[in-house]
């Protein structure tokens, strides 16, 4: 089989700051809604089970993998929460570090070509 050809493809994006940070704020919105539907089918699962099972056996390992699911979940929820905490750390304005030649941003500076 041979490798696939990929174009040579170089879009012309331009985002600025809003863009962005709604686009970012978006996806964890996306991700957040994704995690209510799976949540909402492991609810579903618990309520088929218990109308349908009399066995104890199956309800304990039924419990045991919705256990697991919610950690899961748990655990992308702190992921997507360290997310939003840094796009809301986003500054206003670009940071640039500080000057590495002592010129104190006067007179000619090596580090930032003025």
């Amino acid at each position: 089989m041979s490798m696939p050809n990929i174009p040579d493809i170089n879009p012309d994006i331009k985002l600025d700051r809003t863009d962005v940070i709604n686009l970012l704020l978006a996806s964890i919105g996306l991700e957040e809604i994704s995690l209510s539907h799976i949540l909402n089918a492991e609810a579903e699962k618990i309520k088929s089970a218990v109308d349908d099972c009399c066995c104890v056996h199956d309800l304990l390992v039924l419990n045991e993998s919705v256990e697991s699911m919610v950690r899961t979940i748990v655990q992308k929820e702190m992921v997507l929460l360290f997310k939003l905490e840094s796009v809301l750390k986003i500054p206003e304005h670009p940071v640039h570090p500080p000057c590495r030649c002592d010129c104190d941003g006067g007179g000619k500076c090596r580090c930032h070509g003025s």
